[in-house]
């Protein structure tokens, strides 16, 4: 049978041409997304997220080697927790007066330290007892509050693709510190006191990516002596055609956008003018004024979404537990770091995704994270879910959720609040994240508790077989 003609005019592709033409398209995507953006910021920001969470995430990670059992694994989350929630509610109304150079030195310091003495103390099975460990976590705690909320806030001097390495990174720090922590004592049975010394080495990343990586001249133009710092919303007004972040001109009435001029503007936001010459007390009551117009639109959702997934991880996800053999486990013991390396996987997903994908409205996966609470305790309680693999399907998704309203929450400020307040409302908007994890860790303790026994209660003793 003769071959069918081709029609004239009408071109012939092959499965080859179709693939590279759709590589093509996705290339040109990915260079349009990222035009602009200066790899060494980039770099810088994705490893300030990645070193100043990543050692929360393992401390986490490490509760039940830690603590043992029998105690509520929220007790580290809040060790590891208040001292941070306490520095972001404090830090942001006087931080302006230490030079970023400082800060970054400190907490290096306080990372290391805290870390070599969770490392070094006692373990609960030789009989040592869980305060030095407590105290070595708050260490690591206040640098990772501090650093959290002056990484936000110098994102306002590098432009939007700081913001969004940023938001990649610290994703990066749940997966690899959980992964890491999992991959280490679980399956390559290196000893925990070995992999926690291990990962104290690792704050002097974020000192070389200070003073090595990152460019200083943005910092250097805005004109301080110490670190280019400027305490904006206090005196410093930016010209109305001055240049954006990315070196793009803002046309009037427009607001710079995460990746680009956003169509929303900052028409619902007042800012909050004060004078060079005026008095602290008065520039505290002008922060606190910028602070309750970030209450509803950014602070509640984030704050919400925070309570949810925290009690999930540290008071429900202890007792999500199955027989052994129905499981690809070989003890209890490694349900917890499984559960919490899926959870970040979902999270750094979602927090690299702002360069493609935006929400606005914070408050739906906010919502959908309390519905996954809800599912999970009524679990917990009832054992409906068949096996161990919808559960991972389900803290995934936890994970996704989370990371979703974290780096939106940011961008949107980055898209609504005006310029001159922008700094300081990233900063202080941190503060959400951890009065939501604080607040967790008071409730997950009792939860972690009533849920073991009611499952004890009803045959089901794997709870207390960790």
């Amino acid at each position: 049978m003769p071959a069918p003609a081709r029609s004239e005019g009408v071109p012939m592709f092959t499965s080859n041409d179709s693939s590279s033409s759709a590589r093509v398209r996705i290339y040109d995507r990915l260079r349009g997304v990222f035009r602009g953006a200066d790899p060494r910021v980039c770099v810088a920001f994705w490893l300030f997220g990645l070193i100043n969470n990543v050692l929360y995430v393992i401390l986490l990670s490490a509760a039940l080697d830690l603590v043992g059992p029998d105690v509520p694994k929220g007790i580290v989350l809040l060790a590891d927790i208040i001292p941070s929630f306490g520095t972001k509610l404090i830090a942001p109304y006087f931080i302006h007066a230490v030079p970023y150079s400082i800060r970054v030195m400190i907490f290096v310091f306080l990372s290391v330290v805290g870390m070599l003495v969770v490392a070094l103390s006692p373990s609960y099975t030789d009989g040592g007892t869980i305060s030095s460990k407590l105290a070595g976590i708050v260490l690591a705690s206040l640098s990772a509050g501090g650093g959290e909320l002056s990484f936000v806030g110098l994102t306002h001097f590098y432009g939007p693709f700081s913001l969004a390495a940023w938001g990649s990174g610290t994703g990066a720090a749940g997966l690899v510190g959980a992964g890491a922590y999992a991959l280490a004592t679980s399956t390559l049975n290196i000893p925990v006191q070995a992999t926690l010394l291990a990962s104290a080495i690792l704050p002097a990343i974020m000192a070389l990516s200070f003073f090595v990586v990152l460019p200083r001249e943005a910092l250097q133009a805005q004109g301080t002596a110490a670190d280019g710092y400027v305490a904006t919303g206090q005196g410093e007004e930016l010209d109305d055609d001055e240049a954006d972040d990315e070196g793009h001109e803002i046309e009037p009435g427009e607001e710079e956008g995460l990746l680009g001029v956003s169509v929303h503007s900052a028409d619902n936001y007042k800012s909050v003018h004060i004078n060079d010459s005026a008095s602290w007390w008065a520039q505290f009551w002008a922060n606190l004024r910028r602070l309750k117009g970030l209450f509803f639109p950014f602070m509640l959702p984030l704050l919400l979404v925070y309570i949810a997934e925290y009690v999930i991880n540290q008071g429900v996800s202890p007792t999500l537990l199955f027989p052994l053999y129905t499981t690809p486990f070989k003890s209890f013991r490694a349900f917890y770091p499984a559960y919490n390396a899926i959870y970040q996987a979902g999270v750094f997903i979602s927090r690299s995704s702002t360069p493609f994908f935006r929400v606005h409205h914070l408050y739906i996966p906010s919502f959908l994270q309390v519905l996954n609470l809800v599912l999970l305790t009524l679990h917990g309680m009832f054992n409906f879910i068949p096996n161990v693999y919808l559960v991972f399907v389900i803290i995934f998704w936890e994970g996704l959720l989370g990371g979703l309203v974290y780096v939106n929450t940011f961008a949107e400020i980055a898209d609504r609040v005006p310029k001159e307040d922008r700094e300081f409302s990233l900063g202080a908007t941190t503060v959400s994240d951890s009065a939501g994890i604080c607040i967790a860790g008071f409730l997950s303790m009792p939860w972690e508790v009533l849920l073991c026994r009611w499952q004890l209660s009803h045959g089901r003793e794997y709870c207390r077989q960790a």
